[in-house]
């Protein structure tokens, strides 16, 4: 009976240092604390921790998985330069995708999609801090995919709007005035048009959003940044 308690509760521990490095790790490269282009040092982070190298190194490829860090081969990990010129290739690449998106939104939504869409549109008007407001409409545009009932397109927007990035930066939008009034509001205007189902309105407001927001980076792009 010992054996088989053992054998039970391993995997349960194992996987808990992992997941603790993961986010000790990650809360390192969010706050700025592993810079873009650092190598991540895997002997030293396992003695900083008290873990084994193989729990920080498998920490660091679900990190890797999630694109915060990258792996070249004989060199090791590297935090991920999310620079502004690489948001800027990701923003460009959901103002493609995204018009398309909402116009299949508003031919194949449910009436549990637009509950979704409301929710996060509630959520973000609401939000008190520039994380809660980045998670709230990083929500909205996910629950607009999948009102496309396509996984596919939920999976490509997901992957191009990396969530602790994305807080990163709209950490300094927030302080723009009224943006998070703004940017809930042409929510409001896209989840109208899909509940319409004018999939037309809904594509040409969803352009106009997207287009806002690389215009504001666009301007933004220097040594500063």
């Amino acid at each position: 009976m010992s054996i088989i308690g053992d054998s039970s509760t391993q995997p349960l521990r194992v996987r808990s240092v992992v997941g603790l490095a993961y986010d000790a790790i990650r809360e390192s490269i969010v706050d700025g604390s592993l810079e873009p282009g650092a190598r991540v040092g895997q002997a030293e982070l396992a003695d900083r921790l008290g873990i084994s190298r193989g729990s920080v190194r498998e920490a660091l490829r679900r990190l890797a998985g999630d694109g915060l860090v990258d792996f070249e081969v004989n060199r090791g990990f590297f935090v991920a330069d999310f620079g502004l010129d690489v948001v800027l290739e990701r923003l460009e690449a959901r103002s493609v995708l995204e018009p398309q998106i909402a116009r299949l939104a508003a031919a194949r939504r449910t009436e549990d999609d637009l509950d979704a869409l409301r929710v996060a549109i509630d959520a973000e008007r609401t939000a008190a801090t520039s994380g809660i407001a980045h998670d709230a409409s990083r929500a909205f545009h996910l629950a607009l995919a999948a009102a496309t009932q396509n996984e596919q397109l939920w999976r490509l927007i997901d992957g191009l709007w990396i969530a602790d990035v994305g807080r990163r930066l709209l950490a300094r939008r927030y302080a723009t005035p009224d943006w998070q009034a703004e940017d809930a509001s042409q929510h409001e205007a896209i989840l109208a048009a899909v509940e319409a189902r004018d999939a037309d309105h809904a594509a040409e407001l969803m352009r106009r959003h997207d287009e806002d927001a690389l215009r504001h980076w666009s301007d933004r792009r220097g040594p500063a940044t």
